[in-house]
Parts: structure tokens; sequence; C-alpha cells
């Protein structure tokens, strides 16, 4: 089963925000595919089983940005 979350994060402005968040949340288990999007500020997660909220605002935060 594959699981497809959309989240709204801020401050993400280029090309370069996007590989910082999507590496930070490529290293969360069960992770298989992430993608950002700085111009909408959407990030699409793709998993094996449901995400802990708190954990992927934690990996946004890593990356310098915010879930909103």
């Amino acid at each position: 089963m594959m699981i497809s979350t959309s989240y709204d994060v801020s401050g993400m402005t280029c090309g370069h925000c996007e590989l910082s968040v999507q590496e930070e949340l490529a290293e969360l288990g069960g992770v298989l595919q992430v993608r950002a999007d700085h111009v909408t500020g959407k990030v699409t997660v793709t998993s094996a089983e449901p995400l802990d909220v708190t954990a992927v605002a934690a990996a946004v935060e890593e990356a310098g940005y915010a879930l909103t």
C-alpha cells in the first residue's frame, strides 16, 4: 500500500530549496518518493505507511523551512 500526502511548506524560493526539503524528508522511515515545488509551496510525500506529522515538520525544519 502506498500513501501520498501533500504538505504546504513556506520559505522555498528555488530548486536548491526543493532539493534540501526532498533530501531531509527522504530520510524518514517508509518514505518512497518526495516531490517539492517551490512555486506552489507544495511537497508531496509518497510513503509505505502513514507518516507522523511531527516527524515531517522536524525534517522540513531541519532543511530550514516550515510546514504551514
